[in-house]
């Protein structure tokens, strides 16, 4: 913004200063061929020229003059193409030799330019030749005079007290400013809205997606349900018609079938009601091998039904405590070893190892099958609530032991294999 007003104060100066050159050459009548730059420099021979001398006199004085009078000038300065100075509002500095600069080999080959120059603490050589001193600033000014051949024949070389340049500097940094603060005012108003309106639109989703979660949650558990009842109601009914008109043996096996149905009916609903409701419990200190051995002694007989042989690697007797609940530790070991029992029917080698891990706070229980294993795809399903792979299985066995683990602190990784086993693993914190 600054170059700009500087080069439009000179391109007006530059105007200002031609309008005069060319008004005194019309107004003295002189000859179209001679320009005021041969006039002004007083080493011409004015006869050769064919001017009267006191013409061009009058010529040179009043351009002078008008120089002289220009509105804020400090020093104005005429020099000639060798660099003399022919005329200067400071007669000191006429018939003296102008240093040779960039900008004024420039004023006298293309253009004239204007440097906006800031008062210092150490005055420079042109300061100590002004009339009057400015307050801060100054603006260097070049101005071509070009002959009848449109060659530099003068440059005029001017000081001004830019006053009312600097007050238009000021001004427009004022506005510049003031611009930007309402626009960062404007734009932080913006975001802040958008922000705003999409916590708002967000908060609306997220009330959505938790309303659909908890719809499609009772759905799920709905047909899960469902299908869970209607097969044990429907044995549970037959076995009571039967025992209606059957002997005593045959009223026995059917009460015993009814029974056995209410008892998976139990499961289900004991299963339900744990997975539903919040895992409370105070943290205790679990011995695991405590806690495998109590595990393994509940599952002795249905290890001998499936003709399962057990291995149980015991840690070290130094081997630290974990945080747990003893209990809910022990439901989920339980259904470990239950769905590695039920994978294999045809007998196998159940294995379970107590490891210390890379972590020194973390220790692992592992139990090893040789079942059948799953594929890639029902691992990632194995514990999302109500998916299951047996015919009367619920699906919440797994869930359930996930989030018992992670209520302590834990976790329960699985890798298996089709028809190679599976080995879960049980992450626990060390007390």
């Amino acid at each position: 913004m600054q170059r700009e007003i500087l080069n439009r104060d000179a391109e007006l100066t530059t105007q200002f200063v031609t309008s005069i050159v060319e008004a005194q050459i019309n107004r003295a009548g002189i000859a179209s061929g001679i320009s005021l730059g041969q006039i002004l420099d007083e080493r011409t021979d004015i006869n050769k020229l064919g001017v009267e001398p006191a013409v061009a006199r009058g010529v040179r004085v009043q351009f002078y003059d008008h120089l002289r009078f220009l509105k804020d000038v400090l020093l104005a300065e005429v020099i000639a193409p060798d660099h003399t100075v022919v005329w200067a509002s400071n007669r000191a500095l006429m018939g003296t030799k102008a240093p040779a600069t960039d900008k004024l080999d420039n004023a006298f080959s293309t253009h004239g330019i204007a440097t906006l120059h800031a008062i210092g603490s150490t005055s420079s050589e042109p300061e100590s030749l002004f009339l009057h001193q400015p307050e801060s600033l100054y603006v260097e000014s070049f101005v071509p005079i070009s002959d009848r051949h449109n060659s530099v024949a003068m440059v005029v070389k001017l000081y001004t007290d830019p006053s009312s340049l600097v007050r238009t500097i000021h001004f427009g940094y004022l506005l510049l400013w003031t611009c930007v603060a309402l626009s960062a005012v404007l734009l932080y108003l913006a975001l802040l809205w958008g922000i705003r309106r999409a916590d708002t639109l967000l908060q609306v989703q997220r009330d959505r997606l938790i309303e659909m979660e908890a719809l499609c949650l009772i759905g799920e558990m709905s047909a899960a349900v469902a299908h869970g009842i209607r097969n044990p109601l429907a044995s549970i009914r037959s076995s009571a018609e039967l025992s209606l008109d059957g002997d005593l043996a045959s009223a026995r096996r059917n009460s015993a079938n009814i029974i056995l149905q209410i008892d998976r009916l139990g499961k289900w609903v004991r299963d339900l009601l744990v997975f539903s409701r919040p895992l409370l419990g105070e943290t205790q200190t679990v011995d695991l091998t405590l806690l495998a051995e109590e595990t393994l002694h509940c599952f002795a007989a249905q290890l001998d039904q499936k003709r399962i042989t057990c291995e149980f690697v015991r840690p070290p007797a130094d081997f630290p405590s974990v945080t747990g609940n003893f209990a809910l530790a022990s439901q989920t070991l339980a259904i470990i070893v239950s769905n590695a029992i039920e994978a294999m029917p045809g007998g196998g080698l159940l294995r379970l190892e107590i490891h210390a891990t890379d972590l020194p706070s973390s220790v692992r229980l592992d139990v090893v099958d040789q079942g059948a294993g799953m594929s890639p795809a029902e691992l990632d399903q194995v514990f999302k609530p109500y998916y299951t792979t047996k015919r009367s299985g619920l699906g919440l066995g797994m869930a359930m032991a996930k989030r018992i683990m992670e209520r302590f602190g834990g976790a329960i990784h699985l890798q298996s294999r089709k028809d190679l086993g599976t080995r879960a693993s049980l992450f626990f914190k060390v007390a």
